[in-house]
Order: structure tokens, then C-alpha cells, then sequence
């Protein structure tokens, strides 16, 4: 990316000016535009009210979110819900699966608890049985009673993917459900390709919405097994039926229920910015600025965690609460990970090498 446009997006993203900003594994930078978005569309309905025109607002909202997320996600919009969090998207598929007590549901030993949480709900509530093992043999681990595999695509603890071609064929007689809060937006994703029945992804994260935004993609081909536990109006084909009325055919019957119009609207702003770039490109800078970061940090004596090609990398520091602290001081925005020895550093298409080197001078000062 040339330095005329990388300026531009800079320029773009307001807490840029001041930060080198290395944390869209947690959040990613909000645009002016972004922010415009969610203060106009409040502000509109404020002022004219929100009755039958409010409601055509969103609804078209819905829509430019839906094909948005279905872009980044090199995906059919048809097969795009849209949710308000990882989480959220993997409640409802997990939910959906109808899982009985002796099933056996296999997740690895480095999840986010969005993924643990409702992991454990279904474990306590349908006495399933939830069985963790390395991500790497996740697929190994598979055996006559699990009716389901839930994982990251990308690991949130150090950048490491899921073995995708191993799942895919797992996935042609169970579903894999894929935890995508670090995938969707930071790498090229596919979800068809990838044999999934279900892709979640957050839209606060590498897509630099607003927090409360998801998207949930679910494929056709499991379009029978994955049913809602939970309808709502928008979910409904004919909402004027009653109790007759039928879910969407589509993946609109896992929608959430509470997505404004001022919400739908910022996000859908903040993913066509990047789209506008390219996603080819923006998932080969993220990605290439952790390489360099990696390549820096290795050269320099630092230990980096075992680590894919993602916009993700930990660094090995005695104490990360310490450094994180640290680095915020000195304007470089990163986070610590509870319980492990990692600070975690995630680079966007918006950074510059210059942001690397403000990290660099503090972990080396």
C-alpha cells in the first residue's frame, strides 16, 4: 500500500493521530464516517420519529449490512445473519443443533470464552459433553459420539489457525462451527470452501464497527439440522400468520432481534471503508506488518508464540499487565491476556511501520 493512501485511511481513522493503535483483536479503529453514521441516524430519529419511515430506514440498514458482511466474507448474502456478537451468532447455531445428553461436542484447549460460555451452557442445561484438546488435533479427536466441533478459525491467544483441511472433511458427516471474531475481516475466509456449517464473526473487531454488531453465516447444506430455537418478527417470512408463520428460508431466521437502523447503518459504513481498499489488499498488509513485526521482534531476541500468517502475534514478556501499561502511556495501544505471559499485538491495513517502532522502542527501552 502506497504511502498517498495509507495517509488518506489514516487520516480516516481519528485515534491515529496520537496512537499507534495495535488492538483490533479487541476493537478496531473507528472511522469519522463510522461515528457520523451512528450520530445521524440517532439524531434522525430523534427528530422525525421512528414510525413507518424509521422502519424502511432499517430494513435497508439490514440489507447494506448484510451484503457488506457477506463481501468480507467472500460469501452469498442469502447465507449472511446478522447478529450482535460472536457470541451471539454461536449461541444460536450451537442452540440450533438440538444436541442430546451423551453427545459430545470437541473444542480446543485455547478458546475465548465466547465460545466456552455457551459451551458450558449447553453442557449444563442439555448435558452434553464438551471434551478440549489442541487445536492442532482437533480433528484426531473427533469419535463416534461427537455430533459437533466447535473451534476458532484464527486462535485469539496467538494468531494460530484451525487445521482447515483436516475440518473440512470432518465436516462432510458433523458440523463445524467456526469461531471467526478473528478471522472475518483480518484473513481471506470463504466459509463454503471451508466445508463449515457455521461462521460466526464480530463486526467491532477487524471490521471496525461499532460494538454490537455480528454475523452469523450458516450453509445451506445444514439448512435442515441448524433450526432456531427462538423466532422473532424479523425472522418470520409472513409475521401476519401467527402461530402459523414460517421462519425465513434463508439465513435471515437466525437475525437477531435488536439491530438498529443507526447500527446497521455505522457498520455498513465502517466495512465498506476497508472494502473500498480491497480486501485482498487489507488482508495482505494486516497480515504482512505482523510478519515484519515478528521478524523485528525474533532479530532483536524476543520470543514470539508459535504463530500462523495472521494479523495476530504474542510476545513473551515477564509481566504483561506491566507492559501493557506501559505502552498505553507511551500512546501504543495493545492488550494482555489474562493468565498467560503474552502481551497480543493486532495489526490492521490502517498501520504503519511507524506504529511498529513506537511498540519496538518500549518493549526495547
Amino acid at each position: 500500500m502506497s504511502s498517498e493512501p495509507l495517509q488518506d485511511l489514516r487520516n480516516r481513522l481519528p485515534v491515529l493521530a496520537q496512537t499507534a493503535y495495535l488492538n483490533a483483536g479487541t476493537c478496531g479503529p473507528l472511522a469519522w464516517a463510522t461515528a457520523d453514521a451512528l450520530a445521524d441516524g440517532t439524531s434522525r430519529a430523534a427528530v422525525v420519529g421512528r414510525g413507518p419511515a424509521y422502519f424502511e430506514v432499517l430494513v435497508s440498514a439490514h440489507a447494506r449490512l448484510r451484503a457488506a458482511y457477506a463481501e468480507a466474507l467472500g460469501a452469498e448474502p442469502a447465507d449472511v445473519a446478522l447478529t450482535t456478537s460472536t457470541t451471539d451468532g454461536l449461541g444460536r447455531v450451537l442452540a440450533a443443533l438440538r444436541l442430546q445428553p451423551g453427545d459430545e461436542v470437541v473444542t480446543s484447549t485455547d478458546e475465548h470464552p465466547g465460545l466456552l460460555g455457551p459451551l458450558a451452557a449447553l453442557r449444563n442445561l442439555s448435558g452434553v459433553t464438551v471434551r478440549a484438546v489442541a487445536l492442532a488435533d482437533i480433528a484426531d479427536a473427533v469419535g463416534p459420539a461427537t455430533r459437533a466441533v466447535a473451534c476458532s478459525h484464527v486462535s485469539w491467544v496467538n494468531g494460530e489457525r484451525a487445521p482447515e483441511d483436516a475440518l473440512r472433511e470432518v465436516g462432510r458427516d458433523i458440523p463445524v462451527i467456526y469461531d471467526g471474531a478473528q478471522g472475518a475481516g483480518a484473513i481471506a475466509v470463504d466459509p463454503a470452501s471451508l466445508g463449515c456449517a457455521a461462521y460466526t464473526g464480530a463486526g467491532q473487531k477487524w471490521l471496525c464497527g461499532p460494538v454490537g454488531l455480528g454475523m452469523l453465516w450458516v450453509s445451506p447444506a445444514w439448512a435442515d439440522t441448524l433450526r432456531p430455537f427462538a423466532l422473532s418478527y424479523g425472522n418470520l417470512a409472513e409475521p401476519a400468520r401467527g402461530l402459523d408463520a414460517e421462519p425465513w428460508p434463508d439465513a435471515r431466521r437466525f437475525d437477531a432481534s435488536a439491530i438498529s437502523a443507526e447500527m446497521a447503518s455505522a457498520g455498513a459504513t465502517a466495512t465498506e471503508l476497508l472494502a473500498d481498499i480491497g480486501w485482498e489488499q487489507v488482508f495482505a498488509r494486516s497480515a504482512g506488518l505482523a510478519d515484519l513485526l515478528e521478524q523485528t521482534l525474533r532479530e532483536g531476541g524476543y520470543e514470539v508464540a508459535p504463530r500462523d500468517r495472521t494479523p495476530l502475534l504474542s510476545v513473551v514478556t515477564p509481566d504483561p499487565p506491566a507492559m501493557r501499561a506501559r505502552l498505553a502511556d507511551a500512546g501504543v495501544v495493545v492488550r494482555d491476556l489474562p493468565g498467560r505471559p503474552y502481551i497480543r499485538v493486532s495489526t490492521g491495513v490502517w498501520n504503519s511501520e511507524q506504529d511498529l517502532q513506537r511498540l519496538l522502542d518500549v518493549l526495547t527501552a
